[in-house]
């Protein structure tokens, strides 16, 4: 699908993107990349820094070097070095290298999510123009013919906004999308794991190597997960941390949803280990974010005719396995694919579905029952919770290894695949 010449009669724009987050802004550069033309339109008024840290691993973080975007991801976020594992005694269980010191020809990133949404913003605005992104547009529903597509907006106050065509529609409006529920009327509720996070960002002074992900303790007792996400001038870094801890309590999905430190600290008063004062950190935060662990069950469709999901208004997973913010990275290259190569936009959108729609159905349930952190939660059963004389007693170090690699093969990010999709 080239660039069309403008077309009084025809829809105003080849594709509509619906949603300005990471999954929007990178398909608009895709779309770009390939003379695709295309709009965003986000339901937000203005663009803030929300949220706290993401990872980008290899699969990611090349889709963003092709882009031409590895200097300014360099430039704001920490080339994670490791990823480590320990019981809630602070016992080391396992570490295994990360992005390029793992064989990667590219890295693994940690970085702010408002750090990588303002990079890929200021991305789209520079190559597309400042007006490729237009705020304050709630999509409410879309309407279509054997021509195009018409979507159909509210502004911040509520009141109309006029319609706008386009020849197909992407929606990459996240867990609360609009067009999920209108492509899906009959889903049910999201799926509750039983496990409630807790979120914050602290400023402190870098632990272990200084590019280190921790993943620590388990669910029944607290389980934590520590990585930096941005190196400051001063040598301090700032540090994202998240703890999740089993719970019969389940409050609506909002990623700014505000939580208390008082009701999950007590499970970690006694986590001082020599390489991190765990409850001076989770203090030293100035907010703190809750959110229950859900997901939904995989779709047995995406698109119908030229209206198609993308992102977490595809596959919205429960958040373990740094690999949420990747799936839909991964999805816009796809679908840039098929829509440079297919005859026609329902053509392109069937064969995007059929290719991402069962890959990224198995990470949703690999984060359900096997995602990395099956690590921890072997050796604390296998242990009863109790610190170990030797971690080889436990476990073998090639069975951890083999876990590990089961979910990289599993969300398609081994070194293996990643040589030979070139």
């Amino acid at each position: 699908m080239p660039r069309r010449s403008p077309d009084p009669a025809s829809p105003s724009t080849e594709i509509l993107i619906v949603g300005a987050g990471i999954a929007g802004l990178v398909l608009a550069l895709e779309l770009h990349d390939a003379g695709i033309d295309c709009r965003v339109h986000e339901a937000v008024p203005e663009v803030g820094a929300v949220g706290v840290g993401i990872n980008l691993l290899p699969h990611a973080s090349r889709v963003l070097h092709r882009l031409g975007l590895g200097e300014q991801l360099g430039q704001v976020a920490v080339v994670t070095a490791e990823s480590v594992f320990f019981n809630r005694f602070g016992q080391l269980i396992y570490r295994e290298p990360a992005g390029r010191k793992a064989g990667y020809d590219h890295p693994q990133y940690s970085v702010h999510r408002g750090d990588l949404h303002a990079v890929l913003l200021a991305a789209v605005r520079e190559r597309l123009g400042h007006d490729a992104v237009l705020l304050g547009h709630r999509c409410v529903r879309a309407d279509q013919d054997e021509h195009g597509v018409t979507a159909h907006f509210t502004g911040p106050d509520g009141g109309d906004l006029p319609s706008v065509r386009a020849r197909a529609l992407v929606a990459c409006d996240g867990i609360h999308s609009a067009l999920r529920r209108q492509l899906h009327p009959d889903e049910g509720e999201p799926r509750y794991s039983g496990i409630n996070m807790w979120r914050g960002v602290t400023k402190g002074r870098p632990f272990l190597s200084g590019a280190s992900m921790v993943r620590a303790g388990w669910i029944d007792r607290g389980k934590l997960v520590a990585y930096p996400i941005r190196n400051l001038p001063d040598g301090d870094q700032l540090l994202n941390w998240v703890v999740e801890i089993q719970t019969p309590r389940h409050l609506q999905r909002d990623w700014n949803r505000r939580g208390r430190l008082e009701d999950f600290i007590g499970a970690f008063e006694d986590w001082h280990f020599d390489w991190l004062d765990v409850p001076a950190m989770m203090r030293g935060s100035q907010t703190v974010l809750e959110y229950p662990m859900v997901d939904q069950d995989p779709l047995d469709h995406w698109s119908v005719g030229r209206i198609t999901l993308l992102g977490d208004a595809a596959h919205p997973m429960v958040p373990r396995g740094s690999n949420g913010a990747g799936q839909a990275i991964l999805d816009a290259r796809a679908l840039r694919r098929h829509l440079s190569t297919a005859p026609d936009p329902v053509s392109a959108l069937r064969a995007y579905e059929a290719e991402r729609l069962p890959a990224t159905a198995q990470v949703v349930l690999a984060n359900r029952s096997m995602p990395p952190d099956v690590i921890i939660r072997e050796v604390s059963q296998r242990t009863g919770d109790r610190p170990f004389d030797s971690i080889d007693d436990v476990i073998k170090v090639e069975e951890l290894a083999e876990i590990s690699q089961r979910y990289k093969e599993i969300a398609g990010f081994s070194t293996e695949a990643l040589r030979t999709d070139r």
